[in-house]
């Protein structure tokens, strides 16, 4: 964008209507004399904001400099100027507007659709064969216990963290309570759950809970920096649920890390040896240690996907059995874009629960080789490792097992 000179008012103001509505600027550019003073009168027609003074808050920036200012400038002699929203998740879907003048050389261009031009430096190359350092620990895939009670009061903040997401590589995650994916969540069909919300983060984040069903207009409004909500929901049917930030853009605020499980136990479930909690997700890498890239997440173009939230790492730190265990692998796809086809090497299994019902038993003479999930879907299989070995298990859509979303299961 080319620097504004500074001009006198010529005496004469332009007025212009411009109307927020659908994450976008109506007009998304306007054209005034050069001198002119711009009035913008705006109107926001997207939902309501949680509270006076939230919401779409423009802001304008010219000679390179983004700044808040009323909704009135001067237009000078230069190529452009473009106004945005503050919200740099906002900005980075589309929500532009661009100001020239007439008499002025053409505006520069916008960045590519719907975001931003990169951030300065470049994202760091992903080696999903590489090997973590000696002091890493995986996450633990262990699922929870079911907790005693039947209403379970849970605190969910907000945080911006740096974290590793493969040997060498950072970056800067939205999180629930400083993981990606955020604490795994379990109960009963009929508990209660009542999730307190704190943003301790710079942006606007709300929350979204599937396992529950409920009008979201109250509990998944977003709420702004150093504000809380309370979400309460009835758990009225079985399965592992997503649970994700509803703030727009969706895909952004998913893809940097923000999602999470509940895992609602189908009645009358028997008892398993082993039981795992796996995540499938994608990371979109921004610079090293910045925030993830809604370009290539609108693109779909994943630099890996990963189980837990790390490359590989259950590759390297293997999940454990004994022989004759019989091992139950709740799996859900929070995605944000890319399909899962849950696969374990050298076994069958002789379980199946997706979506909610029954596939398969280990009474029925059939078995399954595979957990096809859409993203934001969940189930679990189960198996029984007879023998002393190794057990690589991935997703069949064999690019994003080389991405990342692969591992192992030891007996010993």
């Amino acid at each position: 964008m080319t620097a504004a000179s500074s001009v006198a008012w010529n005496g004469h103001t332009t007025t212009v209507a411009v109307t927020a509505d659908g994450m976008r600027f109506h007009p998304d550019r306007i054209t005034v004399p050069a001198g002119d003073r711009l009035i913008i009168e705006l109107t926001n027609r997207d939902p309501a904001p949680p509270r006076p003074g939230a919401g779409h808050r423009p802001e304008v920036a010219d000679g390179g400099e983004r700044r808040r200012r009323p909704a009135s400038t001067r237009a000078s002699s230069a190529a452009s100027s473009r106004a945005g929203a503050r919200c740099p998740a906002t900005r980075q879907a589309g929500m532009r507007l661009t100001v020239t003048t007439t008499g002025a050389a053409a505006a520069a261009p916008a960045a590519g659709p719907g975001h931003d031009a990169p951030a300065a430096g470049t994202a760091p190359a992903i080696d999903a064969m590489a090997e973590p350092g000696a002091g890493f620990t995986a996450r633990d895939a262990t699922a929870p216990a079911r907790p005693a009670g039947r209403r379970h009061r849970v605190e969910l903040r907000v945080q911006e963290v740096q974290r590793e997401v493969a040997p060498g590589v950072r970056q800067r995650l939205w999180t629930f309570n400083g993981t990606a994916p955020g604490p795994v969540l379990r109960g009963r069909v009929g508990d209660t759950f009542e999730i307190t919300l704190i943003n301790d983060g710079s942006v606007d984040h709300g929350i979204d809970f599937h396992a529950g069903a409920l009008a979201p207009d109250e509990p998944m409004r977003p709420i702004e920096p150093g504000q809380r909500l309370t979400y309460r929901f009835t758990a009225t049917a079985a399965g592992i649920w997503m649970y994700h930030c509803s703030t727009m853009p969706m895909l952004l605020h998913i893809g940097n890390g923000m999602y999470g499980a509940v895992i609602i136990d189908p009645p009358d479930l028997p008892a398993a040896d082993r039981e795992y909690v796996l995540v499938q997700s994608e990371l979109y890498l921004g610079p090293d240690g910045e925030p993830g890239d809604l370009g290539k997440m609108q693109a779909e173009t994943p630099d890996a996907v990963v189980f837990n939230g790390y490359v590989s790492q259950y590759a390297h730190r293997p999940l454990t059995a004994r022989p004759g265990d019989r091992v139950r692998f709740w799996v859900l796809n929070a995605g944000p874009n890319r399909t899962s086809a849950f696969h374990v090497v050298g076994v069958q299994f002789d379980t199946l629960y997706r979506e909610g019902e029954w596939h398969l038993r280990p009474a029925d003479p059939g078995a399954a080789q595979v957990l096809d999930l859409a993203p934001a879907a969940g189930g679990f299989v189960e198996t029984v490792l007879a023998q002393p070995g190794h057990y690589p298990f991935l997703s069949h859509l064999v690019a994003d097992a080389g991405r990342g979303a692969r591992g192992t299961i030891e007996v010993r």
